[in-house]
């Protein structure tokens, strides 16, 4: 029998891959300027989500949950407006990924429910914190999904497998 705690670290790793594989991929379908775009000035750009992206994988999980050092400059994400490329955004969001994912792989189940201080919150279990990184990542990814066919009118492929009459089996986690 599997432990729960074990497969939500596992769960975790898988999701926290796709979901940044998925970024990385949208990244890779914008020119520059779609990647910088703002409508309004109260708007984020894709370019500043994923660095928004990056520093609260580092923040939360390699800091918090891996006891790194932690320094963000979270209005930094935001305030950036030097227009990184896509390879380079995608290549720093792919390797706080990674780290987070060794983090989390080397991580005891047991430590769950250790309790962490973690931005401005002092009483942060290990797996609220892990958790609080996946809901936050999964809705940044959404919004960079979105930008992505908004500006490109492409339809990314992402669930093609589960229209009708496409024979294609998928693990359910990719």
């Amino acid at each position: 029998m599997t432990d729960p705690r074990a497969e939500f670290l596992r769960v975790a790793r898988t999701e926290l891959s796709q979901a940044s594989g998925r970024v990385v991929d949208c990244l890779s379908k914008l020119s520059l300027d779609q990647i910088w775009r703002r409508e309004h000035a109260i708007e984020n750009s894709v370019g500043n989500l994923v660095l928004h992206l990056a520093g609260n994988v580092r923040q939360w999980i390699l800091s918090g949950v891996g006891d790194q050092p932690d320094d963000r400059d979270r209005d930094w994400e935001f305030e950036n407006r030097e227009r990184i490329p896509a390879q380079e955004l995608g290549e720093r969001l792919s390797a706080t990924v990674a780290e987070a994912d060794r983090v989390l792989r080397d991580l005891n189940p047991a430590r769950l429910t250790e309790v962490r201080h973690i931005q401005v919150f002092p009483n942060i279990t290990v797996l609220h914190a892990i958790t609080h990184v996946l809901t936050h990542f999964a809705g940044h990814t959404g919004q960079v999904i979105w930008a992505t066919k908004h500006v490109t009118g492409q339809d990314l492929g992402y669930y093609s497998y589960l229209k009708k009459g496409v024979p294609e089996e998928r693990d359910p986690t990719t």
